[in-house]
């Protein structure tokens, strides 16, 4: 099964960044829910996955991971707090917006607790995952 993982990993990758980023125009283009600070900063780590793991995947090039997995830690870094944003008091205070949408607020909150910035964070926590187990075992069969 972890073989099978690790061969498909930048291809599951590369399919969790699209369902995210039609996600995301899904929330902004047809429902109409206009993005905070926090959200385009999660898109600027989301959308060039796209195109990054697209490539890799074709080409099963594995070099991208050293590339791609910082804009997905750090993209699920920014999710994390935006999340926590939403919802521990407090943390709104921290890095309050001041201008447009507030990052504090939530569009949807299905079953109490998912959030757009929980779905974000899921994405980039399945990215991470994946292209941990992509990078892993190619790692072993090189020292080999």
């Amino acid at each position: 099964m972890r073989a099978k993982i690790h061969s498909l990993s930048l291809y599951l990758s590369w399919v969790v960044a699209m369902v995210a980023v039609g996600g995301s125009l899904f929330f902004s283009e047809i429902m109409g829910y206009e993005p905070c600070k926090l959200c385009w900063l999660q898109r600027i780590c989301m959308y060039p996955l796209i195109y990054l793991l697209g490539r890799a995947s074709y080409l099963n090039d594995r070099k991208i991971i050293g590339y791609a997995l910082p804009l997905s830690i750090l993209g699920g870094c920014i999710s994390l707090y935006h999340y926590m944003e939403q919802k521990v008091p407090g943390f709104a205070d921290i890095m309050p917006c001041t201008s447009g949408i507030p990052c504090s607020g939530d569009y949807i909150n299905w079953l109490g607790f998912i959030t757009i910035p929980f779905l974000a964070l899921i994405a980039f926590i399945l990215i991470t995952v994946f292209l941990l187990l992509g990078r892993s075992r190619g790692a072993e069969t090189e020292e080999a």
